[in-house]
C-alpha cells in the first residue's frame, strides 16, 4: 500500500489537509486507528457527553497523578474515530483571540500572526448567524465547515448575557469577529441538526474526489531512511506492514499521539530515546515538552423555577428527545446547549480576555453522569493562559503502550490567584438582577466557601480539564533548539515529514481548540502544496480602549 501523501490521523487537521490535497489532485492515504463515526451518540449534538467516555471512540488516556491537584488522575479524552476529537468534542467553535496568533509570530512562528491566519479562517467557514446578530464581514461564507448558533430559547441562556452586561462587561454579537471581548452567543460546529465534524466537512468530500483513501490501522512509527521519511509502519488486521509515501508523511495524530509517534520514530530528546532503546534520528529536545491545557471549574447555582434541562433528565424524556432527533433532526437533541458565553479580562492591565465562560442551563458533570440536586444552572470558567507546562513522554519503546502524560497543572503560583478570581467574578455575574427570577442557593462551591484557603481546597478537589491539550511539537524558527517544526510545519532535521495539529501550537489560544486545529490543517495544506499563502488581512480587532486602567 502506498500513496504520494500519507496522513496519520483522520482528525480535525488531518481531514482538512486530506481535502485540500485531494482537491488539488494529489494521491492521499489516511491512516486512522478508530472506526466509523456513524450513529446517534456522535451525530446528535445533545449526546456529546457519551462518545468521549466510550472506549469505542476515545483513546482513554489519563494523566499521571497531578501533584498540585491532590494526586488526582484526570481524564484526557482524544478521538479514536473518523473525525478524531471533532467527533467527540463539545462542538464549540472559537477561533482564538487575534493577539494569540500575534504572540505565535513573536515566538518564532513567522507567517502565523492574526493577519496571516484570518484568511484561512474565512476560507474554511460557512457561517450562519441564526438571527442572533454577528459580524458577517469577518466570517467565511462558502467554506466546508458549517458554523451555526443554537436557538437560545431557554430564558437562562439570555439571562447570562444580560447579567454580564449588568455586571459592567461589554456585549458582543460575535466573539469570532471584530470584538472578541464580552458576553454573547456561542458558535458551534452543528449543521442541519447534526454534528458537523471534520469528517462531515472535509473527509467525505475528499473521498468523493477519488483521490483520498482511508485505511484502518494503528500507526507504530514513521520509517525514516537516510534522514527522510519514506513511510509508516502500521499494525493492520493483525499484521505489521509498511505503508509507503512517495512525497511526504504528515502526522496529525493529536497533542498526545503526535509526539509519541515522533519519539518512537527516533525524533525527540536523545537521552529519553536512549532510555527506551530507540535509535536516534534527530535530537529534538522539544518533542513532548511544552504541554498545555485549559482547566476549568463548574460554578453551580440552584434554580427556583423549572426552566432548566433537568426537566428532561428522566430516561423517558431522553428517549423522546432521541426519537425527535432521529426521525426529524429537530428538538432539544439538535443543540449542544452551550449557547451563551463570555470572554473577559481578569483585571486592569490585561490587554485581552484571559477568562472564558461556558454557560449551561443545567447543573451537571461534563460527562453527563451526575446531575446536581435538581434544577440548576452552571458556568464553566477558567483562565486561558496558564504559565504551567507539562510533558508527554514515553512509558516504553513498545508502540502499544500509552505515553505518560503530566500536565503539571497548577504548578505556577499565579494559577491559584487566577482561579480564585474566576470564582469571584462568576459569583458576581450570577448575583445580577437578570438571574433574580431564577436564582436559588449556590450549589458549588457553596456560600460557606469564601476564604482564599477554602477556595484553593475547592479548586484542588474540583478543577477539571477542558480537554484542550496542545503544544507538544512546538512550531518555531528552524534554529530554535526547542522547536520541533518550522513555520511550514516541517519537522526540523528530517526531510519529507511534517506535523500539523494542535501539537504545533507555540502557546495555547483563547477558548476551545477545534477551530484553530482545523485552521492549522488548512494553512499547512498550502505549505505542503507549495502554494503562496493567502493574502494577509488588514482587519484590526477591537481592544478595550481603557484596558490598562479598567477591568471592564
Amino acid at each position: 500500500m502506498n500513496a504520494e501523501y500519507v496522513i496519520i490521523g483522520a482528525g480535525s487537521a488531518g481531514c482538512a489537509i486530506a481535502y485540500r490535497l485531494a482537491e488539488a489532485g494529489k494521491d492521499v492515504l489516511i491512516i486512522e486507528h478508530g472506526g466509523s463515526d456513524v450513529g446517534p451518540f456522535i451525530q446528535m449534538p445533545a449526546a456529546l457527553s457519551y462518545p468521549m467516555s466510550m472506549k469505542t471512540y476515545d483513546w482513554g488516556f489519563q494523566t499521571e497523578p497531578e501533584s498540585h491537584l491532590g494526586d488526582r488522575r484526570l481524564a484526557t479524552p482524544r478521538g479514536k474515530v473518523i473525525g478524531g476529537s471533532s467527533s467527540i468534542n463539545g462542538m464549540v467553535y472559537v477561533r482564538g483571540h487575534a493577539k494569540d496568533f500575534d504572540h505565535w509570530a513573536e515566538m518564532g512562528a513567522q507567517g502565523w500572526a492574526y493577519a496571516d491566519v484570518l484568511p484561512y479562517y474565512m476560507r474554511m467557514e460557512h457561517w450562519h448567524a441564526g438571527l442572533h446578530g454577528g459580524d458577517p464581514a469577518w466570517r467565511g461564507k462558502d467554506g466546508p465547515l458549517h458554523v451555526t448558533r443554537g436557538p437560545r430559547r431557554n430564558p437562562l441562556v439570555k439571562a447570562f448575557v444580560e447579567a454580564g452586561k449588568q455586571a459592567g462587561y461589554p456585549a458582543t454579537d460575535d466573539y469570532n469577529g471584530e470584538q472578541q471581548e464580552g458576553f454573547g452567543p456561542f458558535d458551534a460546529t452543528i449543521y442541519l441538526g447534526r454534528r458537523w465534524s471534520a469528517a462531515n466537512a472535509y473527509l467525505r468530500p475528499a473521498q468523493k474526489t477519488g483521490n483520498c483513501r482511508v485505511t484502518r490501522a494503528f500507526a507504530r512509527r514513521v520509517i525514516i531512511e537516510d534522514g527522510r521519511a519514506t513511510g509508516v509502519e502500521v499494525m493492520r488486521k493483525g499484521v505489521v506492514e509498511v505503508i509507503s509515501a512517495s512525497k511526504e508523511v504528515i502526522i496529525a495524530a493529536s497533542a498526545i499521539n503526535s509526539p509519541k509517534l515522533l519519539m518512537l520514530s527516533g525524533v525527540g530528546p536523545a537521552a529519553h530515546l536512549a532510555e527506551h532503546g530507540i535509535p536516534i534520528v534527530a535530537d529534538r529536545p522539544g518533542v513532548g515538552q511544552n504541554l498545555q491545557d485549559h482547566l476549568e471549574l463548574y460554578i453551580q447555582q440552584a434554580a427556583t423555577k423549572p426552566v432548566t434541562l433537568f426537566t428532561y433528565w428522566k430516561l423517558i424524556w431522553k428517549a423522546l428527545i432521541g426519537a425527535q432527533w432521529l426521525f426529524g433532526k429537530r428538538g432539544l437533541g439538535t443543540s449542544n446547549h452551550f449557547e451563551s458565553t463570555g470572554f473577559i479580562r481578569s483585571k486592569a492591565g490585561v490587554e485581552y480576555p484571559d477568562i472564558q465562560f461556558h454557560f449551561l442551563p443545567i447543573a451537571i458533570r461534563y460527562d453527563g453522569k451526575v446531575a446536581a440536586e435538581g434544577h440548576g444552572f452552571q458556568a464553566h470558567v477558567g483562565p486561558m493562559r496558564s504559565a504551567s507546562r507539562g510533558a508527554v513522554t514515553l512509558a516504553s519503546g513498545d508502540p502499544d503502550t500509552a505515553p505518560e502524560i503530566r500536565f503539571n497543572y497548577m504548578s505556577d503560583p499565579k494559577d491559584w490567584e487566577d482561579f480564585r478570581t474566576c470564582i469571584r467574578l462568576t459569583r458576581e455575574v450570577f448575583a445580577q438582577e437578570a438571574f433574580a427570577p431564577f436564582r436559588g442557593h449556590e450549589i458549588q462551591p457553596g456560600a460557606a466557601v469564601q476564604s482564599d484557603e477554602a477556595l484553593d481546597d475547592f479548586i484542588r478537589e474540583h478543577a477539571e480539564s477542558a480537554y484542550h491539550p496542545c503544544g507538544t511539537c512546538r512550531m518555531g524558527a528552524a534554529d530554535d533548539p526547542l522547536a520541533v517544526v518550522d513555520p511550514e510545519c516541517r519537522v526540523i532535521g528530517v526531510e519529507g515529514l511534517r506535523v500539523a495539529d494542535s501539537s504545533i501550537f507555540p502557546q495555547i489560544t483563547n477558548g476551545n481548540l477545534n477551530a484553530p486545529s482545523i485552521m492549522v490543517g488548512e494553512k499547512a495544506s498550502d505549505h505542503i502544496l507549495g502554494l503562496a499563502p493567502l493574502a494577509r488581512a488588514n482587519d484590526a480587532p477591537w481592544i478595550h480602549p481603557d484596558w490598562q486602567t479598567q477591568q471592564r
